[in-house]
């Protein structure tokens, strides 16, 4: 799909290989020789490739702990918005029953005769209006709240969508952005379209480490796709799960707009595409 994937620190051990071949060609070049230099080089050549080994591992070693911490952190920052997400769910259902409420005891109130029902009804509607507030202002409070890093994430949009795979290559994936939607796209959509692909991209560099992305957006008919593949895991690279509530989320979204998410290996590597309707270009 991407080809051969080649990880960053693979483009340090080129002057790892020219040392060896340095050192390689002076040993050849006094093969069969006589006198000290018989003696200096192979000591010299078995001292620069020891030197060289440790470098390369302590290197090696370096690099990693650098992926695995800018991993955690983006973890971490994952795990706070999907928090403030489940908040945002329980706003709604709080604020959805108490405004209901409202209503229902609103019209209620047009059919009663006598004032001091009304007057009891008009108390339930204040009463209900009141409770309702209090909860929208203290979940908004909770939702507003800024983090240890910066303000809160605010609804994303499609406009999201290169910050999200910056932020994924802060990680070390080498992802690239496709995206075309010509025509108005809803915002629930919008939404779905960014969780996707911030949610293929954690799942590349969680299972798969520095390699290629393709994050392709664009239009099929009356439906929005979204298809984030990966070339495959890196060389020696170890997968580190997460508990899978990422996808299972994700899927339970985009079920709920109607439309599909599949995940699975395909073609060496792994894609995860959703299929979300959205009626006709507008």
């Amino acid at each position: 799909m991407f080809g051969s994937p080649r990880p960053a620190w693979r483009n340090r051990a080129a002057p790892v290989v020219a040392v060896f071949a340095v050192l390689l060609l002076l040993l050849l070049c006094t093969a069969g020789a006589e006198g000290p230099a018989a003696r200096i080089v192979p000591l010299v050549f078995a001292a620069g490739a020891a030197g060289t080994a440790s470098w390369a591992v302590w290197r090696w070693r370096t690099d990693r702990a650098v992926y695995e911490r800018q991993l955690t952190e983006w973890a971490a920052t994952e795990a706070v918005l999907g928090e403030r997400l489940r908040i945002a769910g329980d706003l709604h259902d709080l604020v959805s029953h108490g405004l209901g409420l409202i209503t229902v005891r609103a019209a209620a109130t047009r059919h009663l005769p006598q004032s001091a029902e009304i007057r009891a009804a008009l108390g339930d509607i204040e009463e209900a209006g009141r409770t309702a507030t209090g909860e929208l202002r203290r979940m908004l409070t909770v939702l507003r709240r800024p983090s240890a890093d910066g303000p809160r994430t605010p609804a994303e949009d499609l406009a999201s969508l290169p910050e999200i795979v910056r932020a994924a290559e802060r990680t070390g994936v080498r992802a690239q952005l496709q995206a075309a939607l010509p025509g108005e796209v809803s915002s629930g959509v919008q939404l779905a379209v960014c969780r996707t692909v911030r949610e293929g991209l954690a799942n590349t560099a969680r299972h798969a480490g520095p390699v290629r992305a393709l994050v392709r957006v664009h239009r099929d008919g009356c439906h929005v796709v979204v298809n984030v593949a990966d070339s495959g895991p890196a060389d020696g690279w170890r997968p580190t799960p997460g508990a899978g509530h990422g996808l299972a989320g994700l899927r339970e979204r985009i079920g709920s707009l109607g439309g599909t998410l599949t995940a699975g290996p395909v073609e060496g590597g792994f894609r995860l595409t959703a299929r979300i309707p959205d009626g006709p270009p507008r």
